[in-house]
Order: structure tokens, then C-alpha cells, then sequence
């Protein structure tokens, strides 16, 4: 699995490439031509050609996806309630950045954030108050091999890689652990013990390490290396509690809002016949964790009923896609990634004032 994965990725890469490697020689001809006029042009006509250099170069139509992500910082404002966010890997992480960055902007700073999988590594910029930041991340990095592919195979075991993700990227955008660690707000991750089959919620200052935690939730099974914290392993969150809603409703939190990545009428289908023989097989000595992973979809299924209820109940509110979601867990199409992100950031833009009617 991890061969055909890493196949399709460097198959896919090789043929954006020679697609940009296209429209760079495009674009080296016709500066070759502007420069040999230039050279041999009259006086009279060089603010023509001047006009001719800037406009070609510098003033390039921006499309929808080209909007520049915002930048700049979220207030110490305190939002009452709990924010779940559910993951979907790169799915995940396009809209729940979106959905994160208009709050931040729009000064919605809730005071517990619980995160699972990519809706995990998302939380941890939000919590930081850093707006963009994870866009940045996603849509600058995405065909980097030391975040993605061959590099994050060899130094992480994993299909994402950790070390570029809180080391290397860490120096091109600084963190804010200061921010980050404010004792005002909760931050919670979740991960599935891989003894027990069940979640394990994981605190920022109640655990040894809320970062290994969140790698934890966010590691997929059978293309990723379990993380052993206190000598259990974990696994992705989502194995066995992919919206953890119930943890904010058990925590007795009056105001709870769940961002979703999927439609509404999105369910998933039964997991596949081969699927479950590689989880048994791969993880046979694990039969607790085989039975959540294998029965994850069902349980999804219900909880996405169960949420449509709380909500109309008004005991929750819940943030999702308008449309059809149609990019996958590994998604290599940065138009797709820079579209669902903004996405994310318009429709949670719509529902403002909805929000804050809840919020009130």
C-alpha cells in the first residue's frame, strides 16, 4: 500500500512538473524575445516595451484560488464553548484551516479545542492564534518530500512528516509556544489505544507531550508507525471516535460547535474485504483495535445521525460543507486544496451571524 501510494505521488509530480517545466520555457521565450527587441528597439520605444515587461510579469490576473491567505494574529478575546474538529487528512486540513481562519479574524477564540487527526494539527495553529499558518503550510508544502512522500517515509515512518512538520517548518514560521501554552484555554487531542481499541484523549498540560499526542492522532494505520506513549501504542484518532463530540458533551460545556469536512448527507460505505484482511493481518496481535478500526465507518455513520439531533435540539452547532466534497485524504491537486480551504473560510463567513446568535 505504501508502494502504490508513493508510486502514484512521484507519477503525480513528475507530470505537474513538466507542466510547469512548459510553462517556464513559455515564459523564458518570451523574455528572450522582449530582451533581443529591447536591446535593438529605438529610444522612442522603450516605455512601450518597459509597459509590455511589467505587465506580463507583474500584474498577472489573481483567480479565486491565487487570494492571498490571511496573515496576522488571533486577540487574547475568550470564546465560551468547545470547538470539535474532525480530520480528514489533507480533506481535513483545507477546510478545517479555512473554518479556523475566519474565526480567528473574525475574533471566535474558543476556550477548549478538541481536535482529531488533521483537525488536530489545524487546532494546535489555532490555538497559537497564528492565522494562515496551517494554509501556508498545506498549500506551500504539500509536494515537499520531507512533508509528504519519500523523505517522510525514511525519517518519520509515516506518509506526513512530523520532523518537517514541528522542526523544519518551525523555522520558516515560527510557532507561538507562549501563545500556544496560555493557561486560559484547553486544548485536547485524541488517539486510539491500540490495546483497547478505544480513544484516549490527551490534555495540553495534563500529558508528557501534547505534540507526540497529536502525531498519534493523526498517524493512519497501515502506512504509518503506531506512536508509543508510556508503553501503549496509539493510532489514529478516527479508528475509533472520528467526531468526538461526546467528550464535549460528557465535560458538560453549554455552547458546542463541531466543524465537519464532509456534507451533510455524506456516509461512508462498510469498510472493504481487503482493507479489513491487511488490519487483521498487520495488526493481528491488536484484535480490540482491529474491531473499532473495522467497525469505524458504522460508528461514523451514527454519529453524524446522532449530531443532525443535537442539533436540531439546539444543544450543538455544526460547521460543514455546503457541497459535495470530492478531494481525497492525500490530495495532490493544489487548485483542489486552495478551493476547499476557501471554502471553508467563505462558508464560515456566511455563518457568522448564525454563530454568534448560537454563542450568545
Amino acid at each position: 500500500m505504501i508502494r502504490e501510494e508513493l508510486i502514484q505521488d512521484i507519477e503525480e509530480r513528475i507530470s505537474e512538473l513538466r507542466q510547469e517545466e512548459k510553462i517556464l520555457s513559455d515564459r523564458i521565450h518570451g523574455l528572450e524575445d522582449l530582451l533581443k527587441q529591447t536591446k535593438d528597439c529605438e529610444e522612442s520605444e522603450l516605455d512601450r516595451l518597459a509597459d509590455r515587461f511589467r505587465d506580463g510579469i507583474f500584474t498577472e490576473e489573481i483567480t479565486e484560488g491565487e487570494r492571498p491567505i490571511p496573515e496576522g494574529h488571533a486577540s487574547e478575546k475568550i470564546t465560551e464553548g468547545c470547538l470539535v474538529i474532525e480530520g480528514g487528512a489533507f480533506r481535513g486540513g483545507a477546510y478545517d484551516s479555512g473554518v479556523l481562519d475566519c474565526l480567528m479574524v473574525n475574533d471566535i477564540n474558543f476556550q477548549c479545542v478538541l481536535g482529531v487527526s488533521a483537525g488536530a494539527i489545524t487546532g494546535l495553529d489555532y490555538m497559537s492564534g497564528q492565522i494562515g499558518r496551517s494554509a501556508r503550510l498545506n498549500i506551500g508544502f504539500r509536494h515537499d518530500p520531507r512533508y509528504v512522500g519519500y523523505k517522510a517515509l525514511y525519517n518519520d515512518k509515516s506518509l506526513v512528516g512530523f520532523s518537517f512538520l514541528y522542526d523544519t517548518y518551525n523555522e520558516i514560521e515560527p510557532f507561538d509556544e507562549e501563545f500556544f501554552k496560555r493557561k486560559s484555554r484547553r486544548f485536547i487531542t485524541v488517539a486510539t489505544d491500540m490495546h483497547t481499541g478505544k480513544p484516549a484523549f490527551f490534555e495540553r498540560g495534563k500529558c508528557r507531550s501534547i505534540k507526540r499526542a497529536v502525531r498519534a492522532s493523526a498517524s493512519m494505520p497501515l502506512v504509518t508507525k503506531p506512536v508509543v506513549m508510556n508503553g501503549v501504542p496509539y493510532l489514529d484518532g478516527g479508528c475509533s471516535d472520528k467526531i468526538p463530540y461526546d467528550w464535549a458533551l460528557e465535560q458538560d460545556f453549554e455552547k458546542i460547535v463541531v466543524i465537519r469536512t464532509r456534507e451533510r448527507e455524506y456516509r461512508k460505505k462498510t469498510i472493504s474485504k481487503a482493507e479489513k484482511r491487511a488490519l487483521e493481518t498487520v495488526y493481528r496481535k491488536f484484535p480490540d483495535f482491529v474491531r473499532s478500526a473495522t467497525t469505524s465507518n458504522e460508528q461514523y455513520n451514527a454519529q453524524c445521525d446522532d449530531l443532525e439531533r443535537l442539533e436540531k435540539e439546539g444543544r450543538l452547532m455544526i460547521l460543514e460543507p455546503k457541497t459535495p466534497v470530492t478531494i481525497g485524504r492525500l490530495e495532490s491537486d493544489m487548485e483542489k486544496i486552495k478551493a476547499l480551504y476557501w471554502q471553508g473560510y467563505q462558508e464560515t463567513e456566511d455563518a457568522l451571524d448564525r454563530l454568534r446568535e448560537y454563542l450568545a
